[in-house]
């Protein structure tokens, strides 16, 4: 899918200081956010960026700080699944 947006020249400026490639910044940025909220996967992340490997992926989510909110209920909830697996 292709998504155009519009940004004040101002901004594209200010982005443009940080990095040669705007577009590449924008991109990284939607998925870094997508990824921390929930909305995709870190496998959607390497597709998305066209990342070369799962490590090349983890590598960028921990450069940007991109985790997910893991909470002890999620903890559990793995612990049970895996438990579960275990069994059968």
């Amino acid at each position: 899918m292709d998504v155009s947006i519009r940004i004040p020249d101002e901004v594209g400026r200010a982005l443009a200081a940080r990095s040669a490639d705007v577009t590449r910044a924008v991109l990284e940025a939607v998925a870094i956010e997508a990824y921390r909220t929930g909305a995709i996967t870190p496998a959607q992340v390497q597709e998305m960026l066209s990342l070369r490997s799962r490590w090349e992926t983890e590598a960028f989510l921990r450069r940007a700080e991109a985790y997910h909110d893991y909470t002890m209920d999620d903890l559990e909830r793995d612990i049970a699944a895996i438990r579960d697996a275990a069994r059968q």
